[in-house]
């Protein structure tokens, strides 16, 4: 199913392109997987060891007890109501999982009672993705935020667009310019019938639709002290060094963080003034690194080992605590955390530790985070002291040549009108290139630049007069990112200076001037950075976008303001078969609340036609894959220029992958993870294709330590996940095939070894002897899977390993990685016991037996309604509570 646009009356958007760090290097790939192995595992049980079993199942329990137990769960009495201080996890497991958390302040809080409850919660079902990286108290920051944004070009247009998108309080545009036929290059909020009026009137409307809970106003007279007072945030986009220094010092006297950004062609610029005193909450937003120790030496270094050679991930300056320490046990009761120095992947430093006990065993030790304060400096001190950040490695050092540029760049403008250097003017470009040699004679000592790259200058001055909408996709996206920095106190701040170039982008033979001069169209801005004969050729161009979700929207966005696929003989075909989910609206902005439900492509489709009525794109509702390669066959493939991936899965990117080399067609990869991202560029016969290399395979957990010696989370989440599988997945699958298929039994008899009896065995007990008849049983069955997973099975594993065991070396056997667990008593009274049984209990009830749940136990009544959606999780986060490991 394809469709084929026209004319469409449409707004857009959204995305995310940051690091949560001041370095910007991520791995090749981001990839979404399950941090779990697949190994398959079972529960704690009796271990391969010298000793027997000592113990005997419970095979039943108490008349009385069974009696009173099935009675308060049926009648849904409660005498055990959770306590108002208990844990949030257990209060939500306990009493409903609405995930809301009040807020006191008024954001992605809602306002709008049609979308929450009006009582101030923040929007979950907006927000979900958005709460997983930044969490719910960097984002009740942000919903104090007032945020000023001046200047609504292709620029300012995209940084309002995320900050709005992100649910900060309230957003006012700025602008006192009109709106030219040239700012449609990359300002994809304006039409071609907004030329002549207000840039910020304009676009008003258009960004406030984006997001309900965000107050959006628009400004079009000067900015004062009195209108600048306002604002926690402000940001100013494309200003002369003049201006930004006037604002900058208005906002450090009102004690405002102040960003400024620009791009020039194929340059970016971004200058970050958080105040002389910043404090970062959380540098990185990673999860606090916890490993086990296995020794600490007695002495003036201090020195720390991992257990098991496993790395600590800890890194140099890192602050730590330690717990579970014997012998040492000073060590779990220092005040502060200790700062350790880093001496390898295996062991780090803390210090003298010559006053502490000796160390005996065992041992966790866990990272603190601690928080960072940062010093800026005013815009005006940062032009002769400058602090640069490389965003790219490979042109190590070229920050500072921008940097003069830029400054050439006002100077240029101010000697000559307000106008930039002409595009591919070598006369104008040399005079750029003499300001900057000016201008770094002029600089202190320590901020000169020993050589000019006078190359590079060059195609600044040359490309100046560019506006690219890829490139204000970048250099926006970033800016956003800061602002949610500065708003939230989360992630390390660009300090200070930050510069971009994409010159790699420039064709091999250079532009000649007359190729380059404006026709008065929207694509003036792209034609002085590329010539009217590159853009002849990208309008002819046909590319096929795979996917429509976040970064499918942003290409859209993208490939539209270029004017690809723009002329009669160009096409852009989008796929994606699913439909517009609530929570998509916080980042797939070309999708607005009343597209919900609707699908993907076909709204994306029209309103990347919406931004540029020229652009000519086909939406289909295919998946890529072998069964739809009758749709994209040969003819398709052949007739393409280019693929674009925007895929969230790995499996469709090696698909594609394929058949891009098959049919030697470039492909555009990409992918994110909260602020992550990659992108890989491949090009038929030069560069690598994405299934050329692979993650390294994930690190499989053993069976013996998920079964009788789990130290880490991942541990209790498989080993949950397994028990869930084995107790309610697989039986059921096999009692399915037994009844479904009339061969099954032949084909489990010719199954080899032991399988046949072990087959036959399982589905006795799933038709027979486990088989409910009533609650009363199903509550029997989860009374005795607690009573041997929680306390046979540990009993026997401390008959066989006892607490006080030893080695063959003398060491300890309960210790490193190995921590001794306890059995459990069943107390009813406890919220997490009770849980488990309700939970099991639920599961095993088959559609025969009717369950009249009162509404004080809303979880059970879910239980029932959504075993594969809910239950999954649900019974993971009770079995793993109720795992013993002390």
């Amino acid at each position: 199913m394809s469709t084929n646009l026209g004319d469409h009356p449409r707004q857009p958007e959204r995305a995310l392109f940051d690091s949560s760090s001041p370095s910007f290097p991520v791995s090749k790939k981001q990839r979404v997987s399950s941090p779990l192995s697949s190994s398959a595992g079972g529960i704690i049980s009796g271990s391969e060891s010298n000793g027997t079993s000592v113990l005997h199942s419970v095979s039943h329990l108490p008349d009385q007890e069974m009696a009173d137990l099935t009675k308060d769960i049926a009648n849904g009495n409660n005498n055990n109501d959770m306590d108002p201080d208990e844990e949030p996890a257990v209060r939500a497991a306990s009493h409903s999982f609405s995930g809301s958390l009040p807020s006191a302040h008024p954001n992605g809080v809602q306002r709008n009672t049609s979308n929450g409850s009006g009582n101030g919660e923040i929007d979950e079902g907006l927000y979900s993705r958005q709460l997983y990286v930044l969490g719910h108290e960097a984002m009740r920051r942000m919903a104090v935020s007032n945020i000023l944004i001046s200047g609504l070009k292709g620029l300012g247009v995209e940084i309002a667009k995320n900050v709005i998108l992100g649910g900060v309080k309230s957003v006012c545009l700025h602008d006192e310019g009109q709106v030219e036929i040239s700012d449609l290059s990359s300002q994809f909020f304006l039409r071609e019938d907004d030329v002549g009026k207000n840039r910020a009137e304009v676009c008003f409307p258009r960004l406030a639709e984006l997001n309900v809970y965000v107050d959006v106003s628009s400004h079009s007279t000067s900015l004062t002290a009195a209108v600048l007072k306002k604002y926690q945030i402000v940001i100013l986009t494309d200003a002369s060094v003049e201006e930004i220094m006037r604002v900058n010092e208005m906002c450090r006297a009102n004690g405002a963080a102040f960003l400024s950004a620009s791009t020039r062609g194929l340059f970016g610029q971004i200058f970050c003034d958080f105040g002389p005193d910043f404090t970062v909450l959380d540098v990185n937003g990673e999860p606090p690194v916890s490993t086990m120790i296995s020794l600490v030496t007695r002495d003036e270094k201090g020195v720390v080992t991992a257990a098991d050679e496993a790395r600590h991930g800890l890194e140099d300056s890192d602050h730590v605590t330690f717990q579970e320490v014997q012998g040492m046990t000073e060590l779990n009761h220092q005040t502060e955390p200790f700062k350790i120095k880093y001496l390898g992947p295996y062991s780090f430093s803390i210090g003298d530790t010559r006053a502490f006990s000796e160390y005996t065993s065992g041992g966790v030790v866990t990272q603190v985070k601690m928080a960072k304060h940062l010093h800026f400096k005013s815009f005006r001190d940062s032009l002769q002291h400058p602090s640069l950040m490389d965003m790219d490695i490979a042109k190590w050092g070229r920050s500072h040549q921008i940097h003069l540029g830029f400054l050439a760049l006002d100077q240029f403008a101010q000697q000559n009108g307000g106008r930039l250097p002409r595009p591919h003017n070598p006369e104008d470009a040399d005079k750029l290139v003499e300001l900057c040699k000016t201008i770094n004679d002029d600089l202190p000592t320590e901020a000169k630049v020993e050589k000019l790259e006078e190359d590079v200058l060059k195609s600044l001055a040359l490309t100046a007069r560019g506006d690219l909408a890829p490139m204000q996709s970048v250099v926006g996206s970033i800016v956003a990112q800061e602002v949610i920095k500065a708003c939230s106190g989360k992630f390390h701040p660009v300090f200070q200076f930050l510069y971009f170039d994409a010159l790699e982008c420039l064709p091999e033979v250079a532009v000649v001037e007359a190729d380059a001069q404006a026709i008065g169209s929207r694509y003036d801005g792209e034609i002085q950075v590329f010539g009217k004969t590159f853009m002849e050729k990208l309008q002819k161009s046909k590319w096929f976008v795979v996917g429509a979700g976040a970064i499918g929207c942003e290409l859209l966005k993208n490939f539209a303001m270029m004017g690809l696929g723009c002329s009669p003989e160009g096409r852009i075909f989008v796929t994606d078969m699913d439909t517009i989910e609530k929570s998509n609206l916080n980042r797939q902005f070309l999708f607005r609340p009343h597209d919900v439900q609707k699908l993907k492509s076909d709204v994306a489709a029209l309103a990347a036609k919406s931004m540029n009525p020229h652009l000519h794109i086909t939406s289909h509702q295919n998946r890529v894959g072998p069964d739809t390669e009758k749709v994209y066959d040969d003819d398709f493939f052949e007739g393409l220029d280019g693929v674009a991936n925007a895929l969230d899965n790995v499996d469709a990117r090696m698909y594609m992958d394929r058949r891009c080399v098959f049919y030697r067609k470039p492909l555009l990869e990409s992918g994110t993870l909260g602020t992550k991202g990659n992108i890989q560029v491949v090009i038929p016969h030069l560069a690598e294709s994405y299934s050329s290399s692979q993650d390294p395979p994930e690190k499989s957990i053993p069976i013996c330590t998920l079964k009788n010696f789990p130290n880490t989370i991942e541990h209790t989440l498989q080993w949950a996940r397994d028990l869930f599988e084995g107790l309610f997945t697989a039986p059921a699958g096999f009692v399915n095939r037994y009844i479904e298929e009339p061969k099954y039994m032949e084909h489990v008899m010719k199954l080899p070894g032991a399988q046949p009896l072990e087959m036959l065995d399982s589905l006795k007990r799933a038709l027979v002897d486990e088989k409910p008849k009533t609650f009363v049983d199903c509550v029997m069955f989860a009374r005795k899977q607690f009573e041997e997973l929680f306390s046979n099975q540990i009993k026997q594993l401390l008959y066989n390993f006892p607490k006080e065991q030893l080695t063959t070396s003398g060491t300890p056997f309960w210790s490193g990685p190995k921590r001794c667990p306890h059995p459990l008593a069943f107390n009813p009274d406890n919220p997490q016991h009770l849980g488990f049984i309700i939970a099991t209990a639920s599961l095993k009830v088959p559609s025969n037996i009717q369950l009249q749940f009162v509404s004080s136990w809303p979880h059970v009544y879910l239980l029932c309604l959504y075993p594969y959606v809910y239950l999954d999780c649900l019974s993971a986060v009770w079995l793993c509570g109720c795992l013993p490991v002390s």
